[in-house]
């Protein structure tokens, strides 16, 4: 344990930010996970409702910077493009 101020403060504050980014992560991570099961249903408009807001937990996350800009690009690609297939079975 530090016995700097600024080190004990540091430490406090890099504790907070790591527990908020990893309940951000794992809120990001389910959306993705439920917008991938809705996509691989028969209902199109409730995979419709759920890539929306996986799209949009996955821009808030890359603008944060908890993942990195491309990667969120990939997952939204990726997600658009199975809805795409789910929508032209349909």
């Amino acid at each position: 344990m530090p016995n700097i101020k600024s080190a004990i403060k540091r430490v406090k504050t890099s504790e907070k930010r790591r527990a908020l980014n990893a309940s951000q992560k794992s809120a990001l991570r389910s959306a993705v996970k439920s917008a991938d099961q809705a996509i691989a249903g028969t209902d199109v408009e409730a995979a419709k409702a759920a890539l929306i807001a996986a799209t949009k937990k996955l821009d808030k996350a890359a603008t944060k910077g908890l993942i990195h800009k491309n990667a969120a690009s990939r997952k939204k690609s990726r997600l658009a493009k199975k809805l795409n297939a789910l929508s032209a079975q349909a």
